[in-house]
């Protein structure tokens, strides 16, 4: 079992660094509180669900593709550069309240999906760390103990997601109005430039 709990923290280790994942809970959580934020991390771990399973059958070949890595790069320019716009032009709109974001969770859920999946760093992160824990593994353990081994993984980042929800949604309790808005347009900024930076790797893999 300390096998199992060390794979949490594997998990969780992968979900802590602040991206713009964490940046988009913690202004959801903050908008329209716990639900929200929770389900942009839904869609994040769909996300890295989906390229676990990349790794897991092998076919990470098809990522190395420069035209992939290039439109990967784009996507993740429009989904980031849209949700930092939209974060900031609704800034003033946050309510302290019991009342909630009129967006659904349908779609809350979809931005966290198409903002993980289009992230080429996330890519990166799962050849590397799970590609290497999976190599490792492989080795020493059957199929079914590499699909619990992995599920523990998916464990750690539930706990994150649920941590972070929680977090968020509960700032929105304690801080004043202005101080909601300062957090809620520093998640759009940050939104922003982590778009503009995928935008410029684009530009290198196409034009330089």
């Amino acid at each position: 079992m300390s096998i199992f709990f060390s794979y949490i923290l594997l998990g969780i280790s992968l979900a802590a660094p602040i991206g713009p994942v964490n940046a988009a809970q913690i202004d959801r959580g903050i908008k329209s509180g716990f639900l929200h934020a929770w389900f942009i991390g839904l869609g994040s771990i769909t996300a890295d669900l989906v390229y676990m399973m990349v790794v897991y059958l092998g076919v990470v070949h098809i990522l190395d593709s420069p035209f992939i890595k290039a439109f990967l790069w784009l996507f993740g320019f429009f989904v980031l550069v849209y949700t930092g716009i939209e974060t900031l032009m609704n800034t003033n709109k946050i309510l302290i309240d019991n009342k909630r974001g009129l967006e659904s969770l349908k779609k809350t859920f979809l931005t966290g999906f198409f903002m993980s999946i289009s992230n080429p760093l996330t890519i990166l992160f799962w050849l590397g760390i799970y590609g290497s824990v999976l190599a490792k593994t492989a080795s020493t353990y059957s199929h079914l103990q590499l699909f619990f081994y992995s599920s523990a993984i998916l464990v750690g980042l539930l706990v994150w997601d649920l941590t972070m929800a929680a977090v968020s949604s509960g700032f929105r309790k304690v801080l004043t109005p202005k101080l909601l808005m300062g957090i809620s347009v520093f998640s759009g900024v940050t939104l922003v430039g982590f778009g503009l930076y995928f935008g410029w790797e684009a530009v290198k893999l196409l034009i330089l």
